[in-house]
């Protein structure tokens, strides 16, 4: 389960072009770089009329007594909560890396071998007046499996325009096997001496 992202500027050219986007339209100061929580609002893709568009979003749909964050993607068709926004309402999450948590409580670092971002597929919807987004997981490939039983559904780039403006492909990559991902730990080392 993808609880914690980050988005670091800094360390890809995709991801500036995005922040650049997203401060053209938004302002500048809109949005920060950085670790992305859940509540926070972060850039997503979406797609108009033929053309990939960042937008601010907050992570989460807000339900009485909950926030949804995450969306299984084996089931996310069929879920009266998620129905709608499959068949219309995709997006891209950009990151330079996710965090995950193994069951030590040890944390984790994932990116994807030799690129500076990667995307995971999401879906948006409006709530209480406001765009949000949740993260689409499925099971954990060879990668994922000695840290965590779900990980994000992380599209390569053939799939990304796929995913945002093709209904029945998208339905086909919702059982589509993540790439593989390298990890490091984020646990700080503490020297007494």
């Amino acid at each position: 389960m993808c609880g914690r992202y980050q988005l670091a500027a800094a360390q890809s050219a995709e991801i500036q072009q995005i922040l650049n986007a997203v401060q053209t339209a938004y302002g500048n100061g809109s949005w920060a770089p950085g670790e992305i929580r859940p509540t926070h609002r972060a850039p997503v893709l979406t797609e108009a009329g033929g053309v990939i568009v960042p937008r601010l979003m907050k992570w989460g749909y807000q339900l009485p007594h909950t926030l949804v964050i995450n969306a299984r993607a084996e089931t996310a068709a069929e879920k009266p909560l998620f129905r709608e926004s499959v068949a219309s309402r995709r997006c891209l999450v950009p990151a330079t890396g996710f965090y995950e948590w193994d069951s030590q409580k040890r944390k984790y670092l994932f990116t994807l071998p030799g690129e500076s971002a990667l995307y995971m597929a999401g879906l948006y919807d409006r709530r209480d007046g406001e765009d949000c987004y949740c993260i689409l997981t499925t099971a954990p490939n060879d990668s994922m499996r000695p840290i965590h039983d779900r990980m994000p559904l992380i599209l390569t780039e053939p799939q990304r325009r796929q995913w945002l403006a093709d209904s029945g492909a998208a339905a086909d990559l919702l059982a589509a096997v993540p790439p593989e991902l390298q990890r490091r730990s984020e646990e700080r080392q503490i020297s007494l001496w």
